[in-house]
């Protein structure tokens, strides 16, 4: 399976520019990932590279190869899209073999590819159903099976999960990155899910307002999110971010706007008064009677496998995630401190990630309640 590149691409539409010099590489067998909001260009950016949209500036590379200029059905590319688009007169066999069947493929070569893409599915004993006698995960595997027939060298998807339930998206995703495994094909994935990014990538490209923010592992997006919307979009809950100064003195620390002073571990040399914002993420946060945090329980949110906590602190929005299931009520204050998790800081000003998080960390003793530096 090829590698894929993007260099400089860019995209107008007149005088207004929705990409600039959008720069990166997926390799050969990966599954990677583009995320981001509503309207950051993503779903472009992917139609670009299966030729359904032109690109004003730039080059794309398919196996070292300019496809620029070249028609979409000689890009050896086969996309799956959000809506099912079966032929709804065509029985699955018919929908799966129809772009064989315009290539004018032998009969028997058909009948195999079909018959062997069905069984990769389980779709082998729905052959002879029409898509109106089909569940929304079964079409959805028929569009997928309708790609796979063709054996091309790169798999597109654009958010082909939207319209199924939550249940049958977990399903699918999981199926979705089980046939990735099988196969080892070239895939790119279209999704503004950050959970589906999380568990399905190899490689994540996280894009805001047509520029890419981060490519990287998803932990390690997760762990090392280069400014404060990678870290407020990847994560469930999001990362706490709370605005402060760095404060003058021996030991390392963040005054608080809301009060309240957060010691940190070694960091590089940073002006006293400077304005930062410290990242938090919500499970990396526990009752402490000597944390440095002083939280107003808002809403309490029971989920099962944890309890998470809506708070306020300083006046900024704090979230909690706790894997206990504690008596906790609204209007309860609670003194909270990081603990087994790193702390991140940005700078105020341009949102960007100051320091490697593992500098940072605090671990909180269970029994003496003192911090050392990790």
């Amino acid at each position: 399976m090829p590698q894929v590149e993007f260099e400089k691409v860019g995209k107008s539409f007149g005088a207004l520019a929705v990409m600039r010099e959008l720069s990166f590489r997926i390799e050969d067998g990966e599954f990677a990932v583009l995320v981001g909001p509503s309207g950051c260009g993503k779903s472009t950016l992917l139609r670009m590279l299966a030729g359904l949209e032109e690109i004003t500036a730039g080059e794309i590379r398919i196996a070292g190869r300019a496809v620029n200029d070249l028609p979409a059905k000689d890009r050896d590319i086969a996309m799956v899209f959000q809506s099912y688009a079966l032929y709804p007169h065509m029985r699955v066999v018919e929908n799966m073999g129809f772009s064989l069947r315009l290539r004018r493929a032998p009969k028997a070569a058909i009948a195999e590819r079909v018959g062997a893409a069905a069984r990769t599915l389980g779709l082998d004993r729905l052959l002879e159903r029409y898509p109106r006698e089909l569940s929304g995960g079964q079409r959805q595997r028929v569009a997928m099976g309708r790609a796979l027939v063709r054996s091309p060298s790169v798999f597109l998807f654009d958010e082909p999960l939207s319209n199924l339930d939550a249940k049958l998206r977990v399903q699918m995703r999981t199926e979705l990155r089980h046939l990735h495994q099988k196969l080892g094909a070239t895939t790119i994935y279209v999704t503004h899910d950050q959970v589906e990014a999380m568990t399905m990538a190899d490689r994540i490209v996280m894009m805001r307002d047509g520029a890419i923010e981060q490519v990287g592992r998803p932990l390690e997006i997760y762990d090392r999110p280069a400014n404060h919307f990678v870290a407020g979009f990847i994560g469930s809950p999001a990362m706490n971010v709370l605005p402060g100064r760095i404060r003058a003195g021996a030991d390392p620390a963040v005054a608080l706007d809301g009060g309240g002073v957060l010691p940190l571990g070694h960091v590089p040399s940073l002006a006293p008064g400077r304005a930062v914002a410290v990242g938090i993420r919500p499970e990396h946060l526990r009752p402490d009677p000597d944390g440095p945090l002083l939280a107003e329980v808002e809403v309490i949110e029971p989920t099962g496998a944890e309890t998470d906590l809506s708070c306020r602190c300083g006046g900024q929005p704090l979230m909690v995630a706790l894997r206990d299931r504690g008596s906790y009520r609204p209007g309860q204050t609670l003194r909270l401190a990081p603990h087994a998790g790193p702390v991140h800081l940005f700078d105020a000003e341009t949102s960007a990630r100051l320091t490697h998080p593992e500098s940072m960390i605090q671990e909180y003793d269970d029994d003496r309640h003192e911090t050392r530096n990790g």
